[in-house]
C-alpha cells in the first residue's frame, strides 16, 4: 500500500474509496498522517455504525485531520435522485451512485413489518423474460457500501414517513446478488456486526434467480441470513422458456444445491413463485412445485405477476389463484399468498428498471 503524508500532493488518480479498507487497513494508511492509530476505530466506526455520509461529520476528529482525509481518501456515498409514493403507501426510491448510474430501491410498508427492497447491481444480466430489470444491461456490481448506503437512506424515509425502523431487508431489487458474491456478503457484514448497524441476519433475505455453485458457497460460508430462490416453474421446459439461467443451472443441479446449503447451515429455504395466466398456474404445476420443494424445510411465496411493458405476460385469475394456493395447502406446503405493492409507480416485484437515465 501506497503511503501517502500531509506533504506529499495528492490528484484523484491516488485517492483510496476509504469505505473499501478495513479498519486494520485504515490504520496502517494513517501511519503517514500524523495521527495515533486509534483514529482507526473512530473513522471506521463513523463509516459503518454512524453512517456518515462525509469527513466533515466526524466531528471528533480535528478539522486538519478531516482536511488530511479528504486529501487522501474518497468517501463517496449514494444519493437520493427520486422519490415516488405509491397509493398503498410505497415508496420507490432512484439512487444516484458516484458515477452517476441509477438502482432503484423500495419501502414496502405493512401492518407487522417494514421492509427494504434493495438493488445489487446496475442493470442485470440474467434476462429474465418477465422482470423489467432483465431487459437492461448489467452496467457494473455495487460495491457494499453502496448496498448499505440504501438500507441507511430506506430506514431514514421509513422514519421520516412511519415513525418506524426498518424491520426486514430484502436483495430482491435490480441485479443477482449470486453474481456480485463478495460485495453482497460485505454489504451483510456491515449491515448486521456490531461494528456495523448490528441487525439480525435473521431479518435479511437475499434472493437468487438460482446459481447452483454459489448457493453452495453461501453453505461453505455457512452465512446466517435466509436464503430465497426465485423458482417461478418446477420444470425444466417451462423454467427455460422464462429465466435463460436455467438451461446451466437445472433444477437437479438447483436441488441438490440446496439440499448442500441446508446441511450446511440449517436454514429454512424460501421459494419465490410468480403466478403467470395460463402458463405455470395449474394443479399439475402445484403438484410440480410441490414435489420441488418438499425435500427440504421450507416455505413457498406465490406471488401476483405485475405485468410490464416488454412482455406479455399476464397475472392469473382469481379463482384460479386460490385454487393453486389451496391445492398447495392440502399438501402440507408452507404456502403464502404474497399480495402486490406499489403497482402504481413501476414497484412491484418484477418492475425495477431506470426508464429515465438522466
Amino acid at each position: 500500500m501506497n503511503l501517502i503524508s500531509p506533504s506529499q500532493p495528492t490528484t484523484p488518480n491516488v485517492l483510496k474509496d476509504i469505505r473499501k479498507l478495513t479498519e486494520g487497513e485504515i490504520k496502517v494508511a494513517l501511519e503517514g498522517s500524523g495521527e495515533k492509530p486509534f483514529r482507526a476505530k473512530q473513522i471506521y466506526e463513523w463509516l459503518w455504525q454512524k453512517s456518515a455520509q462525509s469527513f466533515d461529520e466526524m466531528t471528533n476528529l480535528s478539522k486538519d485531520f478531516r482536511t488530511w482525509l479528504k486529501e487522501n481518501f474518497w468517501l463517496r456515498p449514494i444519493t437520493i435522485a427520486t422519490e415516488q409514493r405509491s397509493n398503498d403507501g410505497t415508496i420507490k426510491v432512484a439512487f444516484r451512485l458516484y458515477d452517476n448510474h441509477l438502482v432503484e430501491g423500495v419501502l414496502i410498508p405493512t401492518e407487522d413489518r417494514m421492509t427494504a427492497c434493495i438493488s445489487s447491481q446496475v442493470g442485470c444480466s440474467l434476462t429474465c423474460k418477465f422482470c423489467a430489470t432483465g431487459y437492461m444491461d448489467r452496467i457494473r456490481n455495487l460495491d457494499a457500501g453502496e448496498i448499505y448506503d440504501q438500507v441507511v437512506f430506506i430506514n431514514r424515509i421509513a422514519q421520516a414517513n412511519y415513525q418506524q425502523h426498518l424491520s426486514n431487508i430484502v436483495y430482491m431489487g435490480m441485479g443477482e446478488p449470486m453474481l456480485n458474491y463478495a460485495n453482497v456478503l460485505q454489504s451483510v457484514e456491515h449491515l448486521t456486526s456490531e461494528s456495523g448497524l448490528n441487525m439480525s441476519p435473521k431479518r435479511i433475505t437475499v434472493s437468487t434467480a438460482g446459481v447452483a455453485k454459489m448457493i453452495k458457497k453461501l453453505g461453505d460460508d455457512n452465512v446466517k441470513f435466509n436464503l430465497a430462490l426465485s423458482l417461478h416453474a418446477a420444470n425444466d421446459e417451462k423454467r427455460n422458456q422464462i429465466m435463460p439461467i436455467n438451461e446451466s443451472n437445472s433444477l437437479e443441479a438447483l436441488r441438490e444445491a440446496l439440499k448442500y446449503y441446508f446441511q450446511k447451515t440449517k436454514n429454512k429455504v424460501t421459494y419465490e413463485y410468480i403466478v403467470f395466466h395460463k402458463f405455470n398456474d395449474t394443479l399439475k404445476d402445484a403438484e410440480e412445485l410441490h414435489q420441488f420443494t418438499k425435500h427440504l424445510p421450507a416455505k413457498v411465496n406465490v406471488i401476483e405477476y405485475n405485468p410490464i411493458a416488454e412482455a406479455n405476460f399476464m397475472n392469473t385469475d382469481e379463482q384460479t389463484l386460490n385454487k393453486f394456493c389451496s391445492y398447495l395447502d392440502k399438501k402440507g406446503v408452507n404456502v403464502h399468498l404474497r399480495r402486490s405493492r406499489g403497482k402504481d409507480i413501476d414497484a412491484a416485484c418484477g418492475q425495477l428498471a431506470i426508464k429515465d437515465r438522466k
